[in-house]
């Protein structure tokens, strides 16, 4: 059967609000996609980031015209070269027809899903900043679900979202949650999780979908 995908990236609160605002007139049929992308060079320095995204961008944030270009320092925060603005992360959504790998991932509660996406997000190198960001966005979609199968992407994700980063970062860590709602919990294999390591200059990208059936 056909999957169709909402796919949302969680923000933080206030830009959020925003990005709601101004960025979510497509039909919500549409398959949207909305990554967060930090720098954190280990100097400040200017970072050139191009996303090869097999699909239509149409909504980002700073404007993506063939890329951004910012000035990044080591607390993460950036100075876009173009309007001169301070920005928290790069922000982007857009929509392609991905088919997502849910054959393994973790049937979990929806009212155990803040303490789970805790726990996983932490082991997935991101930092309690992130991964707070990332939980309060998505926690109000999962928690009222009876379960939810939760799956970390990879290759199926990256291999349609390419990051092309100058100069080259030390360490990337992508993460991508695509989750379906279920009424009842069903078995899958459980994928072991590998913590990466934070070092040099690093890059970090998270963002989620909701995978439904048609």
């Amino acid at each position: 059967m056909r999957k169709g995908y909402k796919t949302f990236a969680a923000m933080c609160m206030l830009l959020s609000v925003l990005m709601l605002a101004g960025c979510t007139d497509k039909d919500e049929e549409a398959l949207a996609e909305k990554p967060v992308i930090y720098l954190y060079p280990e100097e400040a320095q200017e970072v050139s980031v191009r996303l090869d995204y097999e699909g239509e961008l149409f909504c980002t944030y700073p404007v993506y015209e063939d890329g951004w270009n910012v000035i990044a320092r080591p607390d993460g925060t950036l100075q876009d070269l173009r309007d001169g603005q301070q920005y928290s992360y790069l922000f982007w959504e857009g929509v392609s027809d991905i088919e997502y790998d849910m054959s393994e991932g973790f049937v979990v509660k929806g009212e155990d899903t803040a303490a789970f996406l805790q726990e996983k997000l932490a082991q997935l190198g991101l930092t309690p900043s992130e991964y707070n960001e990332f939980i309060v966005y998505w926690l109000p979609k999962m928690q009222e679900n009876p379960w939810n199968l939760i799956t970390f992407q990879t290759s199926v994700y990256t291999e349609y979202a390419a990051l092309h980063i100058t100069p080259e970062p030390d360490s990337v860590i992508r993460v991508f949650m695509a989750y379906q709602a279920l009424d009842k919990p069903i078995e899958v294999p459980e994928p072991v999780i590998t913590t990466p390591e934070r070092k040099g200059f690093t890059v970090v990208e998270w963002g989620g979908t909701e995978v439904t059936l048609s």
